[in-house]
């Protein structure tokens, strides 16, 4: 290892990736580079005070989070420039990542201050990998917006996207969330739901779209949610399906979905109310 190349340098922002919620996560280049910059910016400064604490680090702390980001941004660039060192970091993951740290990246980019990153912990990347869907191509959506008319613009727009998506989602919006996804994307499109990764109660589900809305209108949701949703198909993948509406809504539950989410799918794709198809099914049945 050339320890030149990383000793920490003055006038330099380091973008320091913190554990998501397994402490030995963290790296050791992020302990050396914490342990010896002038100053450290962070989300919430009570966290990343007890962060520090538990590996044995004292340093000044400045709050930088959304609703500071402009007034602090331009405090911290100013210090950088008087030829200091500053560690930015997130509560948990890599700064930046839906995170008002790209703000100010971009504003160093415009005093021409040297930035540099610590890689380490990225909650996205980790449930992709775990998600058994294709990794190849994805999107990265991170949280949507809590306007209403704003988040059915965008998921109508991702509707047809082929790469995989991935989503940030808080508990309390989840239920909302899945909602509106399968509303959009159908109660088909297969969905990884990731909570409280790399912690004690981590848990992975593959399920549909259809599936995740039964789930929570059951369960109260818990933990922070990473949701990897599989990439419209495209023409040559789709396939066309049954001109009986039984045979139609068999093909789903044999693909492992719930009666009604089959009939609801199908009912979509068919381009009539759930009810008429339901109606219909009895009908045939008494036939």
């Amino acid at each position: 290892m050339d320890t030149e190349k990383n000793k920490v340098l003055g006038g330099t922002l380091y973008l320091v990736a913190t554990p998501i919620g397994n402490l030995s996560d963290m790296t050791e280049r992020a302990l050396k580079v914490l342990s010896q910059v002038d100053f450290v910016a962070a989300e919430d400064t009570r966290n990343t005070g007890v962060l520090l604490s538990r590996f044995g680090i004292s340093k000044p702390l400045v709050s930088y989070f959304e609703h500071n980001k402009r007034q602090r941004g331009e405090i911290i660039v100013n210090r950088l420039l008087q030829g200091e060192s500053c560690a930015l970091v997130t509560d948990a993951g890599m700064p930046a990542i839906s995170d008002p740290g790209e703000d100010l990246v971009a504003l160093c980019a415009q005093k021409g201050v040297p930035v540099t990153a610590i890689p380490g912990c990225c909650a996205a990347v980790t449930a992709l990998v775990l998600s058994a869907l294709p990794t190849g191509r994805f999107v990265f959506e991170g949280f949507l917006t809590t306007s209403k008319s704003d988040r059915y613009r965008r998921l109508e727009e991702l509707a047809t996207e082929r790469r995989t998506m991935i989503f940030y989602e808080a508990p309390h919006k989840l239920r909302r969330t899945l909602s509106d996804m399968e509303h959009f994307f159908g109660g088909q499109r297969r969905i990884t739901l990731c909570r409280e990764l790399t912690k004690l109660n981590e848990e992975t589900i593959h399920t549909t779209l259809g599936g995740a809305v039964e789930k929570y209108e059951k369960k109260d949701p818990k933990g922070e949610y990473v949701l990897v949703l599989e990439g419209a198909p495209s023409c040559a993948e789709e396939v066309a399906y049954p001109a009986d509406p039984a045979k139609h809504v068999q093909m789903y539950i044999d693909m492992g979905m719930r009666n009604m989410d089959a009939i609801k799918a199908a009912a979509k794709e068919r381009g009539i109310p759930k009810a008429e198809l339901y109606k219909a099914l009895i009908d045939a049945k008494e036939e």
